[in-house]
């Protein structure tokens, strides 16, 4: 992809998350939707349908030849879809516990995916008016009200003693989420809402590892993906192999983890067990 289809995609996909993100914002406020949930007990309401309205008319109408995948819709089968050579990866709302809960750590997910990998990443935390967003080999950026600015992954001082700032779910028990890190470092708890906002967090600097366990979609990391990468971390599934996208029936995610300092040994950190794996955080 040329430089300027990256930067005409990635106006795109901001345009398209600053719009659900304020129609989103409005309900919140409000309080004026509907909750309803999904076959696995997960929540849903009407704010996450209409964004998903909004995204993808959006997308439609500046590229109505790409295709869309989004969390609200059925996406078929591997063999429908196989093909595609780039798509869109949405999730509405990613983080509609939070948006029910009104704690306002909930987020705009779009990615751009092209030959299996995400090449560009949105996040729109609406209630926070940040903007966070990055192009393959582009860097990764924060934009607000007041300024726009690239943004990295923390370097700890020491590697190998330093502390460790966990991010952690406001809903998950911090002391479960210990037991999965090695006893000998010293961490301090982030605790946040959404997968995405703890993926931009560690991308910025404001917190270097989160390890999440539990049902995840594909469109819960793609954009992050592409972030943290730029910003010079990574995301890779919880046994520390690559993450796939359009490759499986399934679109469900492994048990994944999101890692900031590359000078840091993760695998020595991260003492994560298969037998998690049913557990949700």
């Amino acid at each position: 992809m040329s430089n300027g289809d990256t930067s005409k995609y990635l106006a795109i996909a901001k345009q398209a998350a600053r719009e659900a993100g304020r129609v989103i914002l409005k309900i919140y406020d409000s309080g004026d939707y509907q909750r309803y949930s999904k076959d696995d007990e997960s929540p849903v309401t009407s704010a996450d349908y209409l964004a998903n309205d909004i995204i993808q008319a959006a997308l439609a109408k500046q590229t109505p030849d790409i295709p869309v995948m989004s969390e609200e819709q059925n996406n078929g089968d591997l063999q429908s879809r196989q093909h595609w050579k780039r798509y869109w990866l949405i999730d509405p709302i990613d983080g509609t516990q939070e948006f029910v809960a009104r704690s306002g750590d909930f987020a705009v997910n779009i990615a751009l995916v092209e030959d299996n990998q995400p090449v560009v990443g949105v996040i729109y935390w609406p209630a926070g008016d940040s903007m966070y967003y990055a192009s393959k080999g582009n860097g990764a950026f924060k934009e607000t009200p007041k300024e726009d600015k690239r943004i990295s992954v923390r370097k700890l001082d020491d590697p190998v003693h330093g502390v460790v700032v966990l991010a952690i779910s406001r809903r998950q028990s911090r002391e479960k989420v210990m037991s999965r890190m090695n006893s000998s470092r010293t961490y301090q708890a982030l605790p946040l809402g959404s997968c995405s906002l703890k993926a931009c967090f560690i991308a910025e600097g404001k917190a270097d590892v989160f390890l999440r366990i539990g049902v995840t979609g594909e469109w819960d990391t793609g954009a992050s993906q592409c972030i943290v990468t730029e910003a010079g971390g990574k995301i890779l599934a919880a046994n520390f192999e690559p993450l796939t996208y359009n490759k499986r029936n399934s679109l469900t995610n492994p048990d994944f983890v999101v890692l900031g300092d590359p000078s840091v040994d993760w695998q020595e950190v991260v003492k994560y067990q298969q037998e998690d794996n049913h557990e949700k955080s």
